[in-house]
């Protein structure tokens, strides 16, 4: 066990896709879990499913973009855990397009998400773990934010400052015993990543070391590993999760 049994973790974006498969994977280590998401239906269904495996989990309908349903989450956490452990920044969306062609509504909608949405949470949940002087969080970043990517300005520039982010905190919170890490997965087999073009897809394969497009569960390992005690004195770090795509 990796010292995670009844610790309290809220995972952003967590009714499907990577966020469910880190959520499945703390729940089998005996972590509760706060799953928060828009999206309802899926988020009922994968709290059933945490349970199943006998953990305590509940379901928070979030806007990460908006800080007071943020705020409302956090309240949640805190009335039905008494504390919170862990944070897993996920929740995340795309608009892609070549940035000549992009709309100022897809520009803004992409980055209130992917970057404001992380600035909530993490300005809510800090203030909880500066009290209880302990904490761990992961950021999902991406190697786009490292490297940038043709008709993804908009989600580069998001997870570029979710990588700056990540090192700030890290430096302003680690006197008060809070880790805070980021992974930066590469082409991981998602709903998202399937809506790309099988030229696109191609290209990812074609620049991968190991000749294959990462799972789920190779980045919840990763994430799971940080939120342990095991990585104890891990913080400010960018994890690549890519089969050697960015060296």
């Amino acid at each position: 066990m990796l010292g995670l049994k009844d610790k309290v973790t809220i995972i952003t974006g967590a009714a499907q896709g990577i966020g469910k498969t880190i959520a499945v994977k703390l729940a089998k280590q005996g972590a509760m879990i706060v799953v928060a998401d828009v999206l309802e239906e899926k988020g009922v269904e994968t709290v059933k499913e945490l349970e199943s495996l006998g953990v305590k989990a509940i379901f928070q309908k979030v806007n990460v973009a908006d800080f007071e349903s943020v705020n409302q989450m956090v309240e949640t956490c805190l009335k039905e855990f008494g504390r919170i452990d862990g944070l897993v920044n996920n929740a995340g969306i795309t608009r892609d397009t070549l940035l000549v062609r992009m709309k100022e509504e897809d520009w803004e909608k992409v980055i209130q998400v992917n970057l404001k949405g992380t600035f909530n949470c993490l300005k809510a949940v800090a203030k909880v773990m500066m009290r209880q002087k302990a904490g761990r969080i992961v950021n999902i970043a991406s190697v786009v934010g490292l490297i940038g990517n043709v008709g993804q300005a908009n989600y580069a520039a998001s997870k570029a400052g979710v990588i700056g982010l990540t090192k700030t905190l890290a430096k302003e919170l680690g006197g008060r015993g809070i880790n805070v890490n980021a992974v930066a997965p590469g082409y991981i087999q998602t709903e998202m990543t399937e809506k790309l073009s099988a030229e696109a897809k191609e290209n990812f394969l074609r620049n991968i070391p190991l000749n294959r497009p990462g799972t789920p569960e190779d980045v919840a390992g990763v994430v799971v590993f940080l939120l342990s005690d095991e990585a104890a004195y891990i913080t400010g770090q960018v994890i690549n999760i890519d089969g050697g795509l960015v060296m």
